[in-house]
């Protein structure tokens, strides 16, 4: 059995996960079960703004094999709302079982970031959504050819011209829907949060203590910080081959680019393994040992990555922290794909 199928038979089958936020911008936002009004927090662009029609055709989209060239691998393949929005594996499978050079990184939280993918080669999400799609390592569709064949679907167009009613169907509304779903998707509170908010009991004295070891002697806020844990930043944390890789440098060719990478939020972190954007930790254990040697590769290595010397008791806490950042799983039902 193929691990694509692998993974495509865990999206079937699997309790998968979605979550809300509250909203600040009135928008009416249909699920499978009911239709509600919510009020949403999250950013989004003028011209694509957040509508139950969008983000059911987005949700149709990303789950639907019929965006990729063979007809056999869907958006949800490598983001598995089973794994939080992983695949569970070192690096990513493409078309025709090629083993992909990167991790698969959650969409989690999109909403709020910028400068997708590793190398933080797409603006928003709307790019994103579409580098998959044509990318002839990973799905291996041909735009036009999907194009034409969504627009002699009847369902499909009908979800369209309600999404989309004054634009043809094209890479940009096939982008801007699934950009309007993926900003749907959001990690659910967690215990660390339930503490924040004043419940002493929802985290651990160790977790506590391993809160204080981010934020201090690890050093771990210099680049995760804010609600997401993330700067939304690049940086060379050492990685072996992650020069010779170039990172963030191919984009931005300054040399202390070279090398660097996104910085992953750590929401659900501890669902989200494999880690680092090669894969090469599997267990969060392993993310802090790279973390407290000060890395592996010293060329071009960024100024906040020292050796720590944690003592064990504080690696422990420090994960424990970190286990804190998960939330509870939601269900959601893939929906039916027009044909």
């Amino acid at each position: 059995m193929n691990r694509i199928f692998i993974v495509s038979f865990l999206i079937l089958n699997s309790l998968l996960t979605l979550s809300c936020k509250d909203e600040k911008k009135e928008v009416v936002r249909k699920d499978d079960q009911t239709k509600r009004l919510e009020i949403a927090s999250y950013p989004f662009p003028p011209d694509n703004v957040p509508t139950s029609e969008r983000i059911l055709l987005g949700k149709t989209l990303f789950f639907d094999p019929i965006v990729s060239g063979s007809n056999w691998i869907s958006c949800a393949s490598c983001h598995n709302p089973g794994l939080a929005w992983t695949d569970g594996l070192k690096t990513a499978v493409g078309h025709n079982m090629k083993i992909l050079g990167k991790n698969t990184p959650t969409i989690l939280n999109g909403a709020y970031g910028n400068k997708m993918f590793w190398d933080g080669r797409a603006d928003n999400l709307e790019e994103q959504a579409l580098g998959p799609i044509t990318s002839p390592d990973e799905m291996n569709q041909n735009m036009e050819e999907l194009i034409l064949e969504l627009k002699n679907i009847p369902g499909y167009k009908n979800l369209f011209s309600k999404a989309y009613p004054s634009e043809e169907i094209s890479a940009a509304t096939i982008g801007k829907a699934i950009a309007s779903f993926e900003r749907t998707i959001f990690s659910t509170e967690s215990a660390f949060d339930r503490w924040k908010k004043g419940d002493k009991a929802a985290l651990s004295e160790s977790a506590q203590r391993g809160f204080t070891v981010f934020n201090g002697k690890a050093n771990c806020s210099s680049c995760h910080q804010g609600e997401q844990f993330s700067d939304n930043g690049f940086h060379n944390i050492g990685l072996k081959n992650a020069v010779k890789e170039v990172g963030r440098f191919k984009i931005v060719p300054v040399k202390s680019m070279k090398g660097a990478f996104k910085t992953p939020g750590l929401r659900d972190v501890a669902l989200t393994g494999p880690y680092m954007h090669d894969g090469s930790y599997t267990t969060l254990e392993e993310v802090i040992e790279h973390y407290d040697r000060g890395g592996d590769e010293k060329n071009n290595l960024d100024p906040n990555m020292l050796a720590l010397k944690l003592t064990d008791q504080e690696k422990t806490d420090l994960v424990e922290f970190m286990k804190s950042l998960s939330g509870k799983r939601v269900s959601i039902t893939i929906p039916e794909f027009p044909r």
